[in-house]
């Protein structure tokens, strides 16, 4: 098994090291004062998200994968967006703590912007026309004839995806994410129009995809292969990763709501306690 040539991306090293050094920066110098708020800037927990977000950016725009999946192996390609939409956004965004989010959205275009886009309808929507536009077939071949281009299109669907993770991970109680039910109701709708281009890739009899079709074989696995690779992992990654939100919300919620319960039984004792004790005066 052999690897391209290595080639390095100053750019997304430029990116990245803007990210982490600006969030950093804006830790340091721009946070409230503790006295203030009460807490840290930042959590730990909050800290070490942003920086894995950054870092899957890095991976994933970077040599082996970038190079990968631009020149040889559609399967590549469709491993780098599912990076790039659902596991950096929402990293980035819980890393980010809520001061930080809503200064990050204080210019007016901004706030626009999102109070009009993100929306859990709108943000929906658009992430699933962007999902099917960037795996068109003339859309995929003319991106990636073009640098500038292909980064368009990352750009695009990562933009895309932090609407569309916003709804379930807003930090912001003016731009509050849903409830766990519709958080959970929310990923499951997300989940089902993917299915359609993953079955085209998975069950197709032919290459969709020209460049693909006509790229080099880096290893031994014939262009048919490469797209039925692509799309199960357009299909099992994909809902694994968003099931497992689901999850992940559901036992939030039920834990919530125990322990909401439970307060609730407890303030009961103490009240019946309490009209006991006024009673025998």
């Amino acid at each position: 098994m052999s690897l391209p040539p290595f080639h390095l991306h100053p750019d997304v090293l430029l990116l990245a090291a803007a990210l982490e050094g600006s969030y950093l920066l804006a830790l340091a110098r721009l946070a409230p004062p503790p006295t203030t708020t009460g807490e840290p800037s930042a959590s730990g927990a909050q800290r070490a998200a942003f920086t894995l977000g950054v870092l899957t950016v890095l991976a994933a725009s970077s040599w082996p994968i970038h190079d990968l999946a631009e020149g040889y192996l559609l399967s590549v390609h469709m491993g780098q967006h599912l990076l790039l939409s659902l596991v950096a956004p929402p990293l980035l965004i819980m890393g980010t703590p809520t001061w930080l989010a809503r200064r990050l959205l204080r210019p007016r275009p901004l706030k626009w912007a999102m109070r009009r886009f993100g929306r859990p309808l709108s943000a929906l929507i658009l992430f699933n026309a962007v999902l099917v536009l960037t795996h068109w077939p003339l859309v995929v071949d003319w991106a990636l004839g073009y640098h500038l281009a292909h980064f368009g299109v990352h750009a695009l669907i990562f933009g895309s995806s932090l609407l569309m993770w916003w709804q379930v991970l807003s930090p912001l109680p003016e731009l509050p994410a849903l409830s766990y039910p519709g958080r959970m109701l929310y990923l499951f709708l997300q989940s089902l129009l993917p299915t359609v281009p993953a079955s085209f890739l998975t069950f197709g009899s032919t290459v969709i995809y020209p460049f693909y079709a006509a790229a080099p074989r880096i290893w031994a696995v014939s262009p048919l292969t490469d797209q039925l690779i692509a799309g199960l992992m357009m299909k099992l990654v994909g809902g694994l990763i968003l099931w497992g939100a689901i999850a992940v919300f559901f036992f939030r919620w039920w834990s919530e709501e125990q322990s909401e319960g439970w307060d609730a039984l407890a303030w009961r004792d103490v009240e019946r306690e309490v009209r006991s004790e006024l009673s025998k005066r």
